[in-house]
């Protein structure tokens, strides 16, 4: 299999497949056993392109019964990316330090387009996030090298090519980046979500699906481990 352009049609169709049951996993299953983590690290989990918290309930879930202040981004479905939206996470950060007296930066992960989300805030307020991790985030190279980009159009109402804030997506944020990939996404062309020497500090492999980034408990463990501040 090819990692440059769009993921292959099987890879797109095993996703199709599986959406329900991943989805319903993704928000209803059980935790996922974890190491007891740092008590005292916020967390702000950023959902994919038309998903919502619930998509990203049981790795919340799973990280704040590990000890983690773990959050959603409360703005309802993420429909694409709006002019005011890194001011709108912002005051999410905010909001989540009031709400739990821990006045440290969190660590921001983000599904999908989350994860752009997730870089780009970085970059606009790189005092305001310690870390940011991605999963199957397609932040390098070329934007349509995934199969979603003709949907975002439609929704989102602009141009992959024109979002509505300035940005260069495969430029890394200020802060440590973690990037990860899977050869098995049939969404998002491993190339894109991996990014090259420069864009992103440390990329890892995942095997699955790109709906099971936030749904399989091999993967939520891994983005789990990943999150550790750097003394």
């Amino acid at each position: 299999m090819s990692e440059h352009g769009a993921p292959a049609l099987p890879l797109l169709a095993r996703e199709v497949v599986s959406y329900g049951a991943m989805r319903m996993l993704a928000r209803f299953g059980t935790t996922v056993p974890l190491p007891v983590m740092d008590a005292e690290q916020l967390v702000l989990i950023i959902p994919g392109f038309m998903a919502d918290d619930g998509t990203t309930g049981r790795l919340r879930r799973s990280l704040c019964n590990a000890g983690y202040h773990a959050y959603g981004w409360g703005l309802g479905r993420n429909r694409g990316i709006k002019a005011d939206l890194l001011d709108q996470i912002d005051a999410r950060v905010n909001a989540i330090q009031t709400d739990s007296g821990i006045s440290r930066p969190p660590v921001i992960i983000g599904w999908s387009l989350g994860g752009l989300v997730a870089r780009e805030y970085a970059k606009f307020a790189p005092h305001r996030a310690a870390k940011v991790i991605t999963m199957g985030s397609p932040f390098s190279g070329d934007i349509r090298h995934n199969n979603a980009w003709r949907a975002y159009e439609v929704i989102a109402r602009h141009s992959v090519d024109d979002p509505p804030i300035e940005t260069i997506l495969k430029e890394k944020p200020q802060v440590p980046t973690i990037a990860f990939w899977s050869r098995q996404d049939g969404v998002v062309s491993p190339t894109s979500a991996r990014g090259e020497l420069g864009e992103v500090d440390q990329q890892i492999e995942l095997d699955c699906t790109h709906m099971a980034f936030v749904s399989k408990p091999s993967a939520i463990a891994a983005v789990a481990a990943a999150i550790p501040l750097e003394n």
